[in-house]
């Protein structure tokens, strides 16, 4: 479990064989971390495989190419990085697990003094989940609906969140990770348990 609350930014510094492996250099305490241990990537669990200094190494599924951004990364780039929940943690933004629900899109980013609103778009299948005032993820970062519509939300982004995030550098266009709140998941699926047919 994850808490959307980002104290690390990691560089993505390549692909392996092919895309089936991701290379991040690390800051510590992230960098100390032994192999199984589990990190989220701009709002993606990955479990930790190898670490060669300060690079750490992950593998890539094929869900998590299909569903996330992380199989279209700039040398370079920022990532968000969180370690998981303790029980000694301060929950200060909101549960999440890590997994990705979908990919999203900035629409529109709005200077709205002292910070910035953004404008996302997402695909439908993820509007059940989104409620306004509620919780979302983008690229793992814990962030409250301010407005919602059929196909895209609106959230603040506040100085610290800028600060300690990568989102200060998205532009219009960009692909981000989106994760609705666990409990919507739940809460939705059991009341249609009887109309979902697999």
């Amino acid at each position: 479990m994850f808490t959307g609350i980002i104290h690390h930014q990691g560089i993505f510094k390549g692909y392996r064989q092919g895309k089936r492996e991701i290379a991040v250099e690390a800051p510590l305490p992230i960098s100390s971390l032994g192999t199984g241990e589990s990190v989220a990537l701009n709002g993606v669990c990955l479990s930790l495989t190898k670490r060669e200094g300060n690079v750490l190494f992950f593998n890539l599924s094929q869900e998590t190419l299909l569903k996330t951004t992380l199989g279209s990364l700039k040398i370079g780039e920022k990532l968000n990085l969180e370690l998981p929940l303790t029980l000694q943690s301060t929950l200060s933004g909101h549960l999440m697990t890590g997994h990705v629900d979908g990919r999203g899109k900035i629409l529109r980013i709005t200077d709205r003094k002292p910070g910035k609103r953004l404008t996302v778009f997402f695909s439908p299948e993820l509007r059940p989940y989104l409620v306004l005032k509620g919780p979302v993820a983008v690229n793992g970062v814990s962030l409250t609906i301010a407005e919602v519509g059929p196909s895209s939300f609106e959230v603040e982004l506040i100085p610290v969140t800028l600060e300690k995030s990568t989102l200060w550098g998205l532009k219009r266009g960009d692909g981000v990770n989106l994760e609705c709140d666990i409990f919507g998941k739940y809460v939705y699926n059991w009341l249609n348990q009887g109309k979902i047919r697999r």
